[in-house]
């Protein structure tokens, strides 16, 4: 009986060691992020794409990171599309003197995307796929290693009409979810979720914006720590429609956005 007890306070004492290490952190942070996001077409099936994305933490005060996307479009018809490309992101880490040493990160991307218009609501949905090959860095700022993972990431975006003029803001509510799979990605198959409530407006035939809080909650490698970015999103689309006859019940998109 004494063995028993004595194993079993063991175990015990194990689990709470284990648990006691493990218990959740979540770090909050305030961001501010914008973009300028293009997608040129040139006919009925093909165009280009090329983004570029500044992200700062204490919301202006330190870089996050620096992002830029470019890649080729094929439209099946005005409400599905392909696409594909190269990105590159530099990823800013704080050094032992209080500077930043920059990690790069170069991937390769696939998406489909697609949407559909019910009554006052523009409805768009995107599966992206994204092959990565990111630096770890040691504490001096060198190369310890390249990480690769492979990243799905779903998103789900509606836009609504809120005023009968359809050239006052339209509100936004956006929800994506990233999970990341690679040998070493033990403890946090879940990467993250993005979080959007906004509004976007139409300046132009070539110029719209959307404005407003993003939620980012993103976990760790380690898998017991999360971040939780209090974000301030401005992103600007560039949309030229080169094609000669143009759809107006369905007019051109962007493509792109978002990191």
């Amino acid at each position: 009986m004494k063995k028993i007890t004595t194993i079993a306070i063991i175990f015990l004492t194990a689990c709470f060691s284990v648990f006691s290490q493990t218990e959740k952190e979540v770090n909050e942070q305030a961001q501010f992020w914008t973009s300028i996001n293009s997608t040129w077409r040139f006919s009925d099936h093909w165009g280009v794409m090329g983004d570029f994305h500044i992200r700062r933490t204490d919301f202006l005060r330190d870089p996050n990171f620096y992002f830029v996307r470019a890649g080729g479009v094929y439209w099946f018809n005005d409400k599905m599309s392909l696409a594909g490309g190269g990105a590159a992101l530099w990823y800013a880490l704080e050094d032992e003197t209080d500077g930043f040493n920059y990690a790069l990160e170069k991937r390769i991307y696939q998406q489909l995307l697609w949407r559909s218009v019910n009554g006052r609501a523009k409805f768009l949905q995107r599966i992206r796929n994204e092959q990565r090959w990111h630096q770890v860095l040691n504490p001096d700022g060198t190369v310890d290693r390249v990480r690769f993972s492979n990243r799905v990431r779903l998103l789900f975006s509606s836009s609504i009409r809120i005023f009968e003029d359809e050239k006052k803001p339209r509100l936004v509510l956006s929800d994506e979810i990233l999970f990341h799979f690679g040998n070493e990605i033990v403890y946090n198959t879940f990467d993250q979720n993005r979080f959007f409530v906004g509004i976007n407006h139409r300046m132009n035939k070539k110029w719209s914006f959307d404005f407003g809080y993003m939620a980012v909650y993103q976990q760790k490698y380690n898998g017991y720590q999360y971040d939780l970015n209090h974000t301030l999103r401005l992103f600007f689309y560039l949309t030229p429609d080169l094609r000669k006859k143009k759809d107006d019940q369905m007019p051109h998109y962007p493509v792109g956005g978002t990191e």
